[in-house]
């Protein structure tokens, strides 16, 4: 392993700069905020809308549904062509000659980040990117240019888009049969859970003002928070819904802003709250690019207790949005199993105590076992060890009788920068965090306050110098190398290393880079397959994301189209009092192919008693999903119960046909009548 190490131990060139001029950006116009932008966010009937990549094929069939909805297209841009497309003009630069008020990127991961920046530099006012995969270190550098400016606003990247229903103007690729106008705001990280929310709320009469996707990504160019500050602000929104999920502390800082506008607004919309992924298995994907944590960041169960105690009313699954906030409107508090608000108890003692339970030592080799997502990639123990050994770093491995110290490159996803985290005990909450400009590089980082963060002797047995030289190689390979977290743990040591010493690391990059852009081929070929486990990898390239989960009472398998859903389809069974072996998410668009995949692989889990598919039919229709549960049990001989729940396009014709096919399948379209009928079946097995 260490020879394939050396073949990417030497210096890199810097990732390719982003194109076209960035002179725009003076001194002057850095001095000004982004979150003056915030206003970019208010679409309506007034909003000259184009696409970049305007004649794909999937902003063609969005720009259709579009156009009919009333959404005001005003054109396109599609490099190369100069004619017209759906009535409207296609030019290979837009800008100038269309004066857009707002624009969809509709083109590849690839390229998302060129359109992004050719945006920003013509100003555009609100960018909405719904691509994936792009790269995170692409978008740390689109944070370092929206700092310097005060006219553009990006939504996304993996965002389902912005939509106001009451001003007839979508930018993205919400479905609009769950969207009418009405009085309910949505903020929301999941696209797929934002689908049902809406849902939720037109059946309850209320509708909605405006839905804000500010997407699953990493580093999102729009905020929960500030999607909080627009609809709290809209005359047309009466009650907020929020949509959060594990990764980052956007929620917390919902949480403290929710908190002061309830102490300063006389009459304070009321708004009701989802955080998905309270089940999460510490250090995964889950689903979403962004949908991890990080170190030091909270969990998914300290996020709810945060909401709550700011006085959002919580909900445990999102076709309770509707019934909750039209009670909040009506002047009541909302009661009922899966709801809770400041001063009620918990949802449910498992809810939060099976969340809690210990994490694994992230230093073990057990820990790293498959560890790769779409969007990941995390090397073994050894194979990071052998990183920092070829880069000069002095490596003891297994060493004891040392106090081991952390120090980690990753991304703050506050600032939007990169940064360093030193701690005195190993644990990333006992640290104090460096941020540093992605662009100019860590050459400016206080090395001597990073040591003694750390608690580092350097005035006795560590070197300064030998410190710095670590800091430095860690940065460098964060940056050359397009990581998102490089964990090390160093340990203070009486030999020839200059007092420092590597006894652990845990090193994660960005497997879009490769994916997407292919960038960092040497990096990805470390990857060590055999250890990971081989059906979560079998199921890759078919795009299904499935984590198998270490509960070893799990019995339910389920299956869900979003990863949202999917997160919240394990939590709230939890809440029921079931126990999922899994999560799965086949994706926003699920297909018959996909379902029958998805069924295999959940099958190889011997633990598996019976199956819930948990599906909402956004994009994905219902009653093709039904048809590829019929046929996918057919096809593999399946003896193993199938729960069937189906809400949104074609819903009733999809529990038509599960009823109606003879086979020991129950079709569902209230969420908790499923859950139980689901782990009655398992617990009978």
């Amino acid at each position: 392993m260490l020879s394939r190490v050396r073949a990417v131990s030497g210096a890199t060139p810097r990732l390719p700069r982003l194109t076209g001029s960035r002179s725009a950006f003076s001194s002057t116009r850095a001095a000004r905020s982004y979150d003056v932008t915030l206003r970019n966010l208010k679409i309506g009937k007034h909003t000259r809308v184009i696409f970049q990549g305007f004649t794909g094929r999937q902003a063609t069939a969005n720009a259709k549904e579009s156009i009919e909805w009333g959404t005001n297209i005003v054109g396109g841009v599609t490099p190369g062509r100069e004619d017209e497309h759906l009535g409207r003009p296609v030019l290979p630069s837009a800008m100038e000659v269309l004066k857009p008020d707002a624009t969809g990127i509709y083109v590849a991961a690839h390229q998302a980040t060129a359109a992004i920046e050719e945006a920003i530099e013509a100003e555009v006012p609100l960018i909405v990117a719904v691509a994936e995969h792009i790269p995170v270190h692409d978008f740390l550098r689109i944070h370092s240019m929206l700092r310097t400016q005060s006219k553009s606003r990006v939504v996304g990247a993996n965002s389902p888009g912005i939509i106001s229903s009451v001003g007839k103007c979508r930018i993205g690729f919400q479905p609009l049969p769950c969207f009418a106008p009405g009085k309910i705001g949505i903020v929301a990280r999941s696209g797929t859970l934002s689908y049902e929310t809406a849902a939720s709320t037109l059946r309850s009469g209320l509708g909605q003002s405006m839905c804000i996707g500010v997407g699953g990504d990493i580093l999102p160019g729009t905020t929960l928070v500030d999607g909080l500050k627009i609809l709290a602000e809209d005359d047309d929104t009466e009650g907020i819904a929020l949509v959060g999920e594990i990764g980052g502390n956007t929620e917390l800082e919902a949480a403290d802003w929710i908190r002061q506008y309830r102490a300063s607004t006389k009459n304070p919309k009321p708004i009701v709250a989802i955080v998905g992924g309270i089940n999460a298995v510490p250090g995964r994907i889950m689903g979403h690019a962004g949908a991890f944590a990080l170190p030091g960041e909270p969990t998914a169960a300290e996020k709810v207790d945060a909401l709550k105690a700011a006085g959002a009313t919580i909900i445990n699954h999102p076709s309770r949005f509707g019934s909750a906030l039209k009670t909040l409107l009506d002047g009541t508090k909302p009661s009922g199993h899966g709801v809770a608000s400041n001063g009620n108890p918990p949802l449910s003692r498992g809810m939060h105590t099976y969340a809690r339970r210990p994490q694994p030592p992230r230093s073990t080799e057990s820990a790293q076992r498959g560890m790769c997502q779409r969007r990941t990639l995390y090397l073994t123990q050894q194979t990071a060890l052998d990183l920092l050994q070829v880069r000069g770093i002095s490596v003891r491995e297994g060493f004891t009788g040392a106090t081991e110290r952390l120090l980690a490159v990753t991304i703050n996803r506050t600032s939007r920068n990169p940064c360093i985290i030193a701690s005195p005990t190993g644990d990333a909450r006992d640290g104090k965090t460096f941020d540093f400009d992605y662009n100019k590089g860590a050459a400016d980082l206080p090395i001597g306050d990073i040591a003694r963060a750390l608690g580092l002797n350097t005035t006795g047995t560590v070197s300064l110098d030998s410190f710095r030289k670590l800091v430095m190689e860690l940065t460098t390979l964060f940056a050359e190398k397009e990581a998102f977290l490089l964990e090390t743990w160093v340990m203070e040591t009486s030999d020839a290393s200059g007092g420092l010493a590597a006894s652990r690391a845990r090193f994660g990059f960005d497997d879009a880079a490769y994916r997407s852009c292919q960038r960092q081929g040497d990096i990805h070929a470390l990857r060590d397959v055999a250890s990971e486990d081989r059906h979560e990898v079998a199921v890759e390239r078919d795009g299904i994301v499935y984590v198998k989960l270490p509960d070893p009472g799990g019995n339910i398998g389920t299956l869900v189209n979003g990863a949202g859903l999917a997160m919240n389809t394990v939590d709230a069974l939890a809440d029921a009092g079931g126990r999922a072996a899994n999560f799965l998410d086949t994706g926003g668009k699920a297909t018959s192919e996909t379902v029958k995949k998805s069924f295999e692989v959940i099958l190889t889990d011997p633990r598996v008693k019976c199956i819930f598919v948990n599906i909402f039919g956004g994009l994905t229709l219902g009653d093709m999903i039904a048809r590829g549960v019929v046929l996918a049990f057919k096809d593999l001989h399946m003896t193993v119960p199938v729960v069937v729940r189906i809400r949104g396009t074609n819903e009733e014709e999809g529990q038509r046909i599960i009823a109606e096919s003879g086979l020991p399948l129950y079709a569902f379209d209230d969420f908790d009548e499923a859950a139980e009928k689901a782990i009655e079946l398992a617990n009978q097995a």
